[in-house]
């Protein structure tokens, strides 16, 4: 039986090994783990006249981590922790290095310093605090060099790079959730599904702190990128590199943006913020995140005035919100326009006055909320974090409703693009529903761009717009049920699945169902149905091309026909 968890311990340079702590189950309730693929969480030992440990993992994985470390290094000759980043998970592997290791001395940046000491505030710290010029010499020509790469969500995060190995640490930069035998990327593009994904979800909120630090790793000749999850970036480092550039790229060029401002506690705040982000950035609207307690007023001042909308978040501590996020209130109500759309969010353990201060100081105000006040209670669940994706896609597309709104219809009856969208129009294709149910989560969309595209094994393709609220549950691995409408037949189901649903809303409700095979809903009223399974994905301009092997089927109306749609404009379903 395999182990649920484990380290992985082997050497990749010269005096250089990696430790990964694996996991095949969830580790966390945080969108850029929803793909359910597990982690491994890299640790790396560099030996030389000195010994320094990178990295180590967060409270999950301590006591495995601990006992393998024990039985292949001498802990007394351990000289330094150098530390990518500081949060309150990692402080149980860090308290107990110390008990083993008083003798250590920490390396991070200068905010991770003052993170560290209130992560361990009964311990005697020694701390080297590295700002971007200062070095550390391991011996053996293992000379290393850091680089400060500050994010809204990582403000203390910090690269380091030796230049014996040429590798560079990377730690969330360049990284994927996903469990497995293989340490280095041999294979690279079957990772890329994997990469995309963590981009969207963690980079993509904060694309120009990104580029600025892609920009200062671009002056280190590098053969490895050593990054905090995932596997060793050798073999596809060159085109993982560039496509962070064209993904950044993309988030830059959107014509609309969404500043998200918020402060976090430990850690739920932000991971509400994260998925809120997620659904902005999936509907094609760029996000700028901002931790209003590492951030200048200035800074987010120009944000909120540049920004189409913007929405805040806060924990609730003591009964009120935290002193940056009211600070952050009062720059928002002085700056930004009463036309453009607001939101409010935030975690609490008791009470949630925080939110509640938000949202009436927000309304006495008079802008308009794109998404109703989201509060939960404690940790995010799955469901809590689909909930805030769609609350954001909803947001998104008030943004483009409105922006739509204040543009004059152009005459293009004539124009060549006219002419193109009336031909593409006249492509055709069957009236589908896609459904899908993955534990407490569920999803369902009416369809007509379907197709079959494969005899052996039997598999179709149909594409998701990539703001669909289920487009985030047919990641390849998952299972859905393709319902096919019966002609004279499909106008009830039809319209139902044509309305807009609210965030968190069933999408089955008043409809007849059954459980497929896989778990997924059956409508019992369509003409025939394919229980599926994902096997490719394929991005697709503004949609996600998904192709899908068949596993089981059954035609449920004998003697009716498919029900076809037609289309006058390539433009618009």
């Amino acid at each position: 039986m395999t182990p649920t968890r484990d380290v992985q311990v082997l050497p990749i340079a010269t005096d250089t090994t990696v430790l990964r702590s694996r996991t095949w189950e969830r580790l966390k309730f945080e969108i850029e783990y929803a793909l359910k693929r597990g982690t491994t969480a890299n640790s790396f030992i560099i030996q030389a006249e000195k010994t320094a440990l990178i990295d180590p993992p967060g409270e999950s994985f301590t006591e495995i981590f601990m006992q393998a470390l024990k039985q292949r290094f001498d802990l007394k000759k351990l000289d330094y922790v150098i530390l990518g980043h500081v949060n309150p998970n990692r402080s149980v592997t860090l308290k107990t290095l110390l008990e083993l290791a008083p003798q250590i001395t920490f390396v991070c940046s200068n905010p991770g310093a003052i993170a560290l000491r209130a992560a361990l505030p009964d311990n005697d710290l020694n701390i080297l605090v590295m700002r971007g010029e200062e070095t550390l010499d391991l011996g053996k020509g293992h000379h290393l060099e850091f680089i400060p790469t500050p994010s809204p969500r990582w403000a203390d995060s910090l690269c380091t790079y030796d230049r014996q190995t040429e590798i560079l640490y990377t730690d969330k930069l360049f990284g994927a959730h996903i469990c497995g035998d293989q340490v280095f990327d041999e294979g690279w593009t079957t990772f890329n599904e994997d990469r995309r994904y963590y981009f969207d979800c963690l980079m993509a909120p904060h694309a120009r702190q990104v580029e600025t630090a892609l920009d200062k790793l671009s002056e280190f000749q590098t053969r490895l990128y050593a990054p905090g999850h995932g596997a060793l970036v050798r073999y596809g480092l060159l085109p993982l590199t560039q496509a962070y550039r064209e993904w950044i790229g993309q988030q830059q060029s959107k014509d609309l943006s969404v500043a998200l401002i918020y402060a976090s506690a430990y850690g739920n705040t932000a991971t509400l913020a994260s998925a809120i982000a997620r659904g902005i950035t999936k509907a094609g609207v760029a996000v700028e995140s901002i931790n209003c307690e590492f951030t200048e007023p200035a800074e987010l001042q120009a944000a909120v005035e540049k920004a189409n909308g913007f929405i805040i978040g806060s924990p609730t501590l003591g009964g009120h919100a935290p002193t940056p996020v009211q600070t952050a209130l009062g720059i928002v109500l002085s700056s930004a326009d009463k036309t453009k759309y607001a939101g409010v969010f935030g975690s609490y353990g008791w009470s949630g006055e925080a939110i509640d201060l938000l949202e009436g100081k927000l309304k006495d105000a008079g802008y308009q909320f794109g998404f109703d006040p989201i509060r939960v209670k404690f940790k995010p669940t799955d469901a809590t974090l689909k909930y805030c994706e769609e609350a954001g896609t909803d947001f998104a597309q008030a943004l483009k409703k409105a922006k739509k709104a204040r543009i004059p219809r152009q005459q293009t009856s004539d124009s060549q693009t006219a002419r193109i969208e009336q031909a593409v129009g006249r492509v055709v294709g069957s009236m589908c529903v896609v459904t899908t149910k993955q534990e407490e989560l569920s999803g369902a969309m009416l369809a007509s761009w379907v197709s079959q595209a494969s005899f052996n094994p039997p598999g179709f393709t149909v594409a998701i717009a990539k703001e669909r609220a289920i487009e985030s549950l047919t990641h390849t691995g998952k299972k859905f049920v393709l319902n096919i409408l019966a002609q004279g037949n499909h106008l009830g189901l039809m319209k139902h699945f044509l309305k807009p649903f609210a965030p968190g809303e069933d999408r089955f409700v008043g409809v007849a169902t059954e459980e497929a095979n896989n778990g997924c809903p059956i409508l019992t009223d369509a003409l025939a149905y394919l229980e599926c399974t994902v096997s490719n994905r394929m991005e697709c301009g503004d949609h996600w091309l998904v192709y899908a092997a068949v596993e089981n089927g059954k035609l449920l109306q004998t003697s009716g026909v498919t029900a076809v749609h037609h289309r006058k404009s390539g433009s618009h379903y």
